[in-house]
């Protein structure tokens, strides 16, 4: 009988329980999700694509104003992965960290410029995708399982002797690595991006609209330098995975 009991507590804990503020949920199949996070992901990848295609659709040798800009943003991706990865190996992963810095960054911008608070749902509210612990978590593991493809890739099953370097008494220390990178990625990223709109939400109840809005501007500046910091992070670890490892 004792068993049952604990058995039926830990059957009717669930990890969206643990959650910040009210939730649009969707049933899809046994699973409950955040129909809000979708929404504004959904919102924000359409845009990304739009761009993206608009830019590239009519190619000029002479580029225009739009096409300058295009290759700018390009070539300052490639430049972070190329600094963090190195100039051999950073061409295959420029699409990965171009991705991750494109769908930071326009997720953050969505909750900063965008009035989600005018549109009404049945529950909960829409936000940054990012304002969601499970977004950036998720984020996180993708960088996880990037930099360990990127090892194995490289160095084969070689790349476990890293964990034994340069003496086996950090093998634990080393293993305990891999749980925080992902942990301080995703809580970094939500943390700042949660008390940033708290702070703006706050300013704008106490006081005329026009007072938040420096502060507004300062989250736009915060909201781009996570997503630089967040596409950085992965591709230093990415680059260190990389690295030769039991080599003299």
């Amino acid at each position: 009988m004792k068993q049952q009991n604990i058995n039926y507590l830990l059957s009717s804990i669930h990890i969206t329980s643990v959650e910040v503020g009210k939730h649009l949920y969707w049933q899809i199949g046994k699973y409950s999700v955040h129909g809000q996070v979708f929404i504004v992901s959904w919102l924000v990848i359409g845009v990304l694509l739009s761009i993206a295609i608009l830019g590239t659709r009519n190619l000029h040798r002479i580029p225009d104003k739009f096409q300058n800009f295009m290759e700018f943003i390009l070539e300052s991706l490639q430049d972070i992965a190329k600094n963090q990865i190195g100039e051999h190996e950073y061409r295959a992963w420029v699409p990965y960290i171009s991705t991750i810095f494109l769908f930071i960054l326009g997720s953050n911008w969505a909750g900063a410029l965008i009035p989600w608070k005018l549109i009404v749902l049945p529950e909960g509210e829409l936000a940054a995708p990012t304002n969601d612990i499970n977004t950036t978590v998720a984020l996180s593991l993708l960088t996880s399982i990037a930099y360990f493809y990127a090892g194995l890739s490289k160095n084969g099953l070689g790349y476990f002797s890293r964990y034994i370097e340069p003496t086996p008494v950090l093998l634990p220390i080393n293993i305990l690595e891999d749980f925080t990178k992902p942990l301080s990625l995703s809580f970094r990223l939500f943390g700042n991006i949660l008390a940033d709109e708290l702070v703006v939400s706050v300013f704008t109840l106490l006081v005329p609209i026009f007072i938040p809005l420096p502060v507004m501007i300062l989250g736009l500046f915060a909201s781009s330098i996570q997503a630089l910091i967040f596409s950085t992070l992965s591709a230093a670890y990415i680059g260190e995975a990389m690295e030769g490892h039991g080599e003299e």
